[in-house]
């Protein structure tokens, strides 16, 4: 396999070799979706809470008569079925939404993800990608250059300049090959891997 490697004006200025276990593997729809929608799932925070009919504050009064008003007949104005009553199946605060994926579908989803990226072309090579100072227009700047709005970047080490130069870049992502997750990959239009990110990547996920 073999991927484009781009200049600094964003153009290819010639080939690199790429293994094939990474980014020569066919795509795999079902399992790259469940790697996503697990790494969302694992994100989520089980802070929310609700009450049950226990919980709300009621009086414990009947509020009519049983039998003669034709009315629905009713014990409590904690019902679910009123306004202000408790929740029938409501959130608690330890709810745990966490999805397990196996180490080896982790792997060969982040692989089909790369193998489909550099199909489709979102995906080159670069040399190398440093700032001499964290300034985010500087950054910016080389981003235009090379025609890239959306991208995500995968460098083998993120120094203090590159990552206080681009944090705040709406759309774009720095990151170790280590932090590389399914969904960014998915999102961003546009993937940079440095020569020496590409060396790591075969080591996690071939």
């Amino acid at each position: 396999m073999q991927l484009e490697l781009l200049n600094e004006q964003g153009q290819a200025a010639s080939k690199v070799d790429a293994p094939d276990t990474v980014f020569g593997r066919d795509y795999n729809e079902a399992l790259v979706h469940q790697i996503v929608v697990a790494y969302q799932a694992n994100a989520r925070q089980g802070t929310r809470a609700q009450k049950d009919r226990a919980m709300v504050k009621h009086s414990t009064k009947k509020p009519w008569r049983q039998k003669g008003t034709g009315r629905a007949r009713a014990g409590m104005t904690s019902s679910p079925l009123w306004r202000g009553g408790g929740r029938i199946f409501p959130n608690s605060p330890d709810e745990n939404f966490t999805q397990k994926v196996n180490k080896k579908m982790f792997r060969a989803g982040m692989a089909a993800i790369f193998s489909q990226l550099a199909r489709d072309g979102r995906l080159a090579v670069v040399d190398s990608l440093t700032v001499e100072s964290p300034k985010t227009k500087a950054l910016a700047q080389k981003f235009k250059a090379m025609g890239l709005e959306s991208v995500m970047v995968i460098a083998d080490q993120v120094d203090e300049n590159l990552y206080l130069a681009s944090r705040n870049l709406a759309n774009v992502l720095v990151v170790e090959p280590r932090y590389a997750d399914p969904l960014s990959l998915v999102f961003y239009k546009k993937v940079l891997v440095t020569k020496a990110a590409m060396e790591k990547l075969k080591e996690m996920f071939a």
